[in-house]
């Protein structure tokens, strides 16, 4: 019942999205580390692609995510929505933020909801995407590297997820600070905070963009 009362409040959104914020974030940090073995040989990364999925817990961490997900997308809409209503009849924008608010703070509904769209699609095109299959010394594995050539060498589809990945950039710039700030660590100004948060993004962004450049314009 405490559980239910504080979730329902507004800390207790805020401490709830700042939680699965962090996770997920974490998770984005893990999958573009293990991208990175596209740069070593297509045999690694068939083959770390392969053992990923095929690993028994791999299923309940998928759970987990979505839980985490779910619980992120809801209640940070929840809270949006609230604060809107907050706000005078006269200025009922979702845009509508203090003027020292920083862009990526006015437009963080905005770019969750794009990356929500972001994700479904990615999910569509790689993980339920063509199942190609190779041999490899590990045995016969889903050849996911051949499945990232063909769907890098679309400009339209590669215009579309630089995009997609600059706004992740923008959301977690924002996101990792303000979850310090809910949780009552670290102020969402404090410009220490601000750097590593920065840096932060800028990594996780930038790997998930260097794949499909290097790809479209002739790495492999």
């Amino acid at each position: 019942m405490l559980f239910k009362t504080w979730l329902g409040s507004s800390i207790g959104k805020k401490q709830t999205v700042a939680v699965t914020g962090l996770g997920i974030s974490l998770f984005a940090f893990l999958h573009v580390s293990g991208n990175m073995m596209m740069f070593f040989s297509p045999e690694m990364y068939n083959i770390y692609g392969h053992q990923l999925v095929h690993n028994p817990v791999f299923p309940a961490l998928e759970l987990l995510l979505l839980a985490a997900f779910l619980f992120h997308i809801v209640l940070a809409v929840s809270l949006a929505m609230e604060n809107r209503r907050a706000r005078p009849k006269d200025n009922v924008s979702w845009g509508t933020w203090p003027k020292r608010s920083s862009f990526a703070a006015r437009t963080m509904i905005y770019s969750g909801l794009l990356l929500l769209v972001f994700m479904v699609l990615h999910l569509q095109t790689f993980k339920f995407g063509h199942e190609y299959t190779v041999m490899t010394s590990a045995g016969e594995v889903r050849d996911l590297y051949r499945l990232l050539i063909e769907k890098f060498q679309n400009p339209v589809y590669v215009v579309w997820y630089e995009i997609s990945l600059v706004v992740l950039g923008i959301h977690l710039s924002h996101g990792i600070a303000s979850s310090f700030q809910s949780l009552g660590i670290m102020g969402v100004r404090n410009p220490k905070l601000r750097l590593v948060a920065w840096g932060f993004a800028i990594l996780v962004a930038g790997g998930f963009m260097a794949q499909p450049l290097w790809i479209y314009f002739g790495g492999v």
